[in-house]
């Protein structure tokens, strides 16, 4: 089997274990995180001191998240962001990790680390969604954010940078 296929499989995989929901192990540490202000994006590390490599297809996908995001922001930080528009959102973000997973190409240790961006990302499209009674859509947003901070901090995409004066995982 191909590795884009092994890769599609695997995200795929991914996807499911968070639509059914994860253990009760896992959910506890996820919560955990959460709490502390973080997602799957606080186990993010560099490559020897380095950032990981990306390539054009991972570049483009989160160059389009980063401007579906941006164009929201404003919105959501406003507290006027609409059920509507979060949805409008998720599925774009959604459509854009669908194409990533397909087409990215990555080094193994490289394509480790993107799941905890992959991860985040898949969560806050739920939690915008409003999948989760517990969580607001804004937390959805906050973990996009976050994602999307943590890819540009620790993988090489010149066109990502993290958001001024934000924190960093």
């Amino acid at each position: 089997m191909a590795t884009g296929k092994i890769r599609a499989l695997v995200y795929g995989a991914l996807l499911a274990a968070f639509a059914a929901g994860a253990s009760a192990q896992q959910e506890h540490q996820h919560q955990h995180m959460h709490a502390m202000g973080k997602g799957a994006v606080a186990q993010l590390q560099l490559d020897a001191g380095k950032q990981w490599p990306t390539d054009p297809s991972l570049r483009q996908g989160m160059e389009k998240i980063r401007t579906a995001f941006d164009a929201d922001h404003p919105a959501i930080h406003a507290g006027t962001e609409t059920d509507a528009q979060y949805e409008t959102l998720a599925t774009s973000i959604e459509r854009e990790v669908n194409s990533i997973v397909a087409n990215c190409k990555l080094p193994a240790a490289a394509d480790a680390q993107l799941h905890f961006v992959i991860a985040d990302l898949l969560q806050g499209v739920s939690l915008m969604r409003g999948k989760d009674p517990e969580r607001s859509r804004h937390d959805g947003a906050a973990l996009v954010h976050g994602a999307l901070n943590g890819y540009a901090k620790f993988f090489d995409d010149p066109s990502l940078v993290p958001s001024p004066g934000k924190p960093q995982p």
